[in-house]
């Protein structure tokens, strides 16, 4: 089966910087729903169709094609009486911009006697990236993982 809007792909992937250096790979092949639903990087999605598993292929995303450029805006210190007592570096949590809705995942990057400075950019953001996959699993999605917009895991789906 080649894939095509609206099959289920599983992949295998290795993602690296542009020094080759491995940042992340998986141990088990990850699923998303092929067609445009934001599964996975547009660029991917474009380099995948129409093959079948077994094929790979390896794709640079710019950052603007993969978690974007760098955003300095993003960066906030904030008071440390608005955080637990057990705050360490690298801890994550959700919050809103000032002038919008968007729920965004902050990370706190340092911490000072009564300041934390929490930066809301993905870790990977401003950076060039190699991204090589090799197709797993290609199947037919469901009605419902059409429906929904994403593939849905063997024990039930809540929303």
């Amino acid at each position: 089966m080649q894939i095509a809007k609206n099959v289920v792909v599983a992949l295998h992937y290795e993602l690296f910087d542009v020094d080759g250096n491995l940042i992340e790979k998986t141990d088990t092949p990850i699923e998303y729903l092929h067609g445009g639903y934001d599964g996975i990087f547009l660029l991917v999605e474009q380099a995948l169709d129409s093959k079948s598993v077994g094929d790979a292929c390896r794709i640079r995303l710019a950052p603007d094609d993969a978690f974007g450029e760098y955003d300095a805006e993003l960066v906030h210190v904030e008071p440390r009486s608005k955080f637990p007592g057990n705050l360490e570096v690298g801890m994550q949590f959700e919050g809103r911009t000032d002038d919008s809705d968007e729920v965004l995942v902050y990370t706190v990057t340092d911490i000072a006697e009564d300041k934390v400075v929490v930066d809301g950019n993905h870790p990977l953001a401003g950076q060039t990236l190699d991204f090589s996959c090799t197709v797993a699993d290609v199947r037919t999605a469901t009605a419902k993982e059409i429906q929904h917009g994403h593939v849905h895991d063997g024990h039930g789906h809540h929303h």
